[in-house]
């Protein structure tokens, strides 16, 4: 895994939101700086609360000019039951082969109750309107996230 890191160029994608429709980071990075955060399943209790947190504080992410998108492998039609089942008001974008993950270097080895797979490591980008990596978020909890993340936008605009 060779996760890319502050002043890297961020990997320009475009992939399906829960809706069905293209989100481009480039159309987003034209008016806003882009927090793209990488998480391993929806509707999971860890990706739940993450999430709930950032819709709970997308206006004062708004207020520092900054939009969040949530990747996982996760299928569009399973990301369309996590946003009505939390009432989630930003993007989940679909990434189901993993292609984006490997771009960011998220993708790879994890452990679990012994047991070893690939899969998503929860990290985050944050992406200046020029699309270069700010900050990488890899140290969290993820109940957290959202103020860490306010934190450091909030103290490095």
């Amino acid at each position: 895994m060779n996760t890319l890191t502050a002043g890297d160029n961020a990997p320009l994608f475009s992939l399906k939101n829960q809706n069905d429709e293209l989100v481009e980071l480039a159309t987003l990075l034209a008016e806003h700086q882009v927090l793209v955060y990488f998480y391993p399943k929806a509707l999971t209790p860890g990706c739940t609360v993450q999430a709930e947190q950032l819709r709970d504080h997308k206006e004062q992410l708004a207020q520092l000019d900054t939009v969040a998108v949530g990747i996982s492998p996760d299928p569009v039609k399973k990301l369309k039951n996590f946003e009505t089942k939390k009432e989630l008001n930003f993007d989940l974008l679909s990434d189901e082969d993993h292609a984006i993950a490997d771009a960011f270097g998220v993708w790879g080895l994890k452990k679990f109750m012994g047991k070893e797979y690939d899969g998503i490591h929860r990290l985050s980008f944050l992406v200046s309107k020029d699309g270069t990596i700010k900050h990488v978020f890899n140290k969290f909890k993820t109940k957290e996230h959202h103020q860490v993340v306010l934190d450091y936008i909030s103290s490095n605009s």
